[in-house]
């Protein structure tokens, strides 16, 4: 029997070793990411718990022991808090609204472009909208209210900005659960007498509770890893983990104290992605029978409450758009609130003086696209299809970046590649590689979910024919998992154009990015030319994103729609 186990414990190390393709691209894959997640992690906790060459907690316990900073840590769990609550209730409105009101195909799509359009934009858009609608100069404060020493910092205003931009994420998430739930559940306990709200809370809430859990802590984790929105609009009265570590390093250059607090925020961060796999495999809430009829709209939900909820996705969408809008208006403007005269000079400004910034963001995007796309592939293949030691290891380690926060990775880089042997500051790669290993999970989480529809026999049959592994996945595989290649493409683009949590750290003269140069337009109350870049970097994304939805489109592949959802909402 013992000889048995160790045959079959040594089978897995044999078919590896037997297979040079396989062995080449699990080895390339370890050492990328021991070098660009492992390494930058180990480093960042070198510096928090190594001093002079001992281990010592001091740094830690004096962080935890400052008011200041557990006032930061509370601030910060409030917040996510607040934000979850929040956008969770909101996208569950929107979910209802896009499933149980019947709308035309047309309105859904208005409803989608609304809901995705805080998503592919940079996050300080909704922030700005904010300070030129209720700053003291506002539109809506001062010159409709006509009211005058007011401010548009806070806890409200960040949880008002944080809300809008995530709420799409528990709507992307909370959308096809609805869909999936059965009609004729609803409409047997319709039939025995249950009022349309006992439906709703005894059988249509219990099935969704996965959904409400997953898009809480989707939302969670989100507000607890934003940088952008608290720098601008928390203010001092409302200080918060993410900005105390980045003004620790950028102001005190004080790298042990930036790397102790951002590993303040790793206990909760922890915490949430755990609870996130946890919720996530509680599929069976969800009942789908192969045998779905066709939901009677006046039985499934009363009219009035159709009206209630479509009413309350245009007031959100009206807001949005008049968001929006207001960035297009400052950028056109010399000075919104002051001097509103027709001006192009907040372009000029972007494409003379912020002309290396829009160069070296869209380089680096396009450079990360394509890596992104095959890494978040091939990865994604090795887990689901190959059989070999460490398999469910590299998943793992794979999805560290993703799951931790941006400041977490932005310092983890920083103190790792800032010196010999592996000095990478102030280039491009650097920046790449934290856009490639933080965000191409996604493409990885699409293909494994595409490559359990495809049937094993196409392999086998390759396999049998004299294919290698190499040409199987080249040739039968790889065409067949294009919507998630074209999802990773989409989601490093995406983040390349507008993420600034992690890159903030790692930019320098040579390659800077648009989102940082909003962010300095921001400090300095530049807010014409940081409204002209946000409008730059939206339509740059959305040409993209159209561009690779019209690509996804042609793909003759079951799964391609849902691929462009995951890019879309990623």
């Amino acid at each position: 029997m013992t000889a048995v186990t160790r045959t079959r414990s040594a089978a897995p190390w044999r078919r590896l070793a037997g297979d040079p393709a396989l062995l080449t691209a699990v080895a390339a894959i370890w050492c990328l990411l021991l070098l660009f997640v492992l390494f930058p992690l180990a480093h960042l906790l070198e510096r928090a718990f190594v001093d002079d060459g001992a281990l010592t907690l001091e740094p830690l316990l004096s962080a935890v022991l400052d008011p200041s900073h557990q006032a930061a840590f509370v601030n910060s769990l409030v917040l996510a808090a607040a934000v979850g609550a929040l956008g969770t209730a909101l996208g569950l409105v929107f979910a209802l609204t896009a499933v149980r009101s019947g709308l035309g195909r047309h309105w859904l799509t208005l409803l989608d472009a609304a809901a995705l359009l805080p998503l592919v934009s940079p996050p300080f858009t909704t922030s700005i909208a904010i300070i030129f609608s209720f700053g003291p100069r506002g539109l809506i404060t001062h010159d409709l209210l006509g009211l005058t020493n007011v401010s548009a910092y806070g806890f409200w205003s960040t949880t008002l900005a944080e809300t809008l931009t995530y709420f799409p994420i528990a709507y992307l998430t909370l959308r096809p659960i609805l869909a999936a739930i059965d009609p004729n559940l609803e409409e047997m306990a319709f039939s025995l007498g249950s009022s349309r709200w006992r439906i709703f809370r005894t059988v249509t809430l219990p099935l969704c509770v996965p959904g409400f859990a997953n898009a809480f802590l989707l939302l969670f984790a989100a507000s607890l890893a934003d940088f952008a929105t608290p720098l601008i609009l928390a203010g001092n009265a409302f200080p918060v983990l993410p900005t105390q570590a980045y003004l620790q390093i950028t102001g005190l250059f004080d790298f042990k104290g930036g790397a102790v607090l951002s590993l303040m925020l790793l206990l909760p961060a922890v915490v949430i992605f755990l609870l996130q796999r946890y919720w996530v495999g509680q599929r069976s809430y969800v009942t789908v029978s192969g045998k779905v009829g066709q939901r009677s709209r006046s039985r499934a939900i009363a009219r009035w409450t159709i009206w209630l909820l479509v009413a309350a996705c245009l007031a959100v969408t009206a807001i949005i758009v008049y968001f929006y809008a207001l960035l297009v208006v400052a950028s056109l403007v010399t000075a919104f609130g002051a001097n509103n005269s027709f001006t192009w000079h907040h372009y000029h400004v972007i494409f003379t003086e912020g002309l290396p910034a829009i160069r070296d963001t869209l380089i680096i995007a396009a450079i990360g696209m394509p890596i992104g796309g095959l890494y978040g592939v091939l990865v994604g293949y090795l887990v689901a299809r190959r059989r070999f030691p460490g398999r469910h290891a590299i998943e793992l380690v794979a999805m560290i970046n993703y799951a931790l926060p941006g400041t977490i990775v932005g310092i983890a880089y920083l103190i790792a590649f800032n010196d010999p042997p592996i000095a990478l500051t102030g280039g491009a790669l650097i920046i790449i590689a934290c856009y490639v290993f933080r965000y191409s999970p996604t493409g990885i989480r699409a293909t494994v979910a595409l490559l359990q529809q495809i049937d094993r026999s196409l392999e086998d049959a390759s396999a049998s024919l004299g294919a290698g592994t190499s040409e199987t996945f080249r040739r039968v595989m790889l065409p067949l998992i294009a919507p998630a290649f074209f999802a990773g493409l989409g989601v490093v683009f995406i983040r390349s154009m507008t993420a600034i949590s992690a890159t903030i750290f790692l930019v320098s003269i040579s390659w800077t990015l648009i989102t940082v140069r909003i962010l300095e337009n921001m400090t300095e109350l530049a807010l014409g030319p940081a409204a002209a870049f946000s409008v730059l970097v939206i339509v740059v994304v959305f040409i993209v994103v159209g561009g690779l939805s019209a690509v996804l489109a042609r793909l003759r592949t079951p799964a391609a729609g849902g691929a462009a959802r995951s890019f879309l909402g990623g």
